[in-house]
């Protein structure tokens, strides 16, 4: 039987995944209606403002590696600490260098969503 650990675990990489190919079915599942994000130069992104970057190819992932720091469950609820040495074009801005993530995602129904979180630049490339 797979822990939520394990779960979450495969979720995240999976979204990695889906942020590089601009995979629309796999975002739209698994970012929550009511999804706040933090990007890096302090823009709320919602749901809509993220599927429409990768579907007006706005999102780019040239390169990604993430490396992955906690993972703590709360109640329905998991916490992911991760950071990524990336490089690409976010919303038609350049991004290139280290960042770091907080993640949350809630369990709703039987799937995993996200609904929260903060991207911070760390360090440029």
């Amino acid at each position: 039987m797979t822990t939520v650990k394990e779960q979450i675990n495969a979720l995240e990489h999976q979204l990695i995944d889906a942020i590089k190919a601009s995979d629309i079915k796999f975002l739209e599942k698994h970012l929550h209606n009511d999804l706040l994000f933090i990007a890096p130069n302090g823009q709320t992104i919602t749901k809509e403002i993220d599927l429409m970057s990768h579907r007006s190819k706005q999102m780019k992932v040239e390169s990604i590696a993430a490396f992955f720091e906690d993972i703590k469950v709360v109640g329905d609820t998991v916490i992911v600490l991760v950071a990524y040495q990336t490089s690409g074009v976010m919303l038609g801005n350049p991004i290139n260098g280290r960042f770091k993530y907080i993640r949350f995602w809630k369990k709703c129904r039987e799937d995993f969503k996200i609904i929260g979180g903060s991207c911070y630049q760390v360090s440029h490339k």
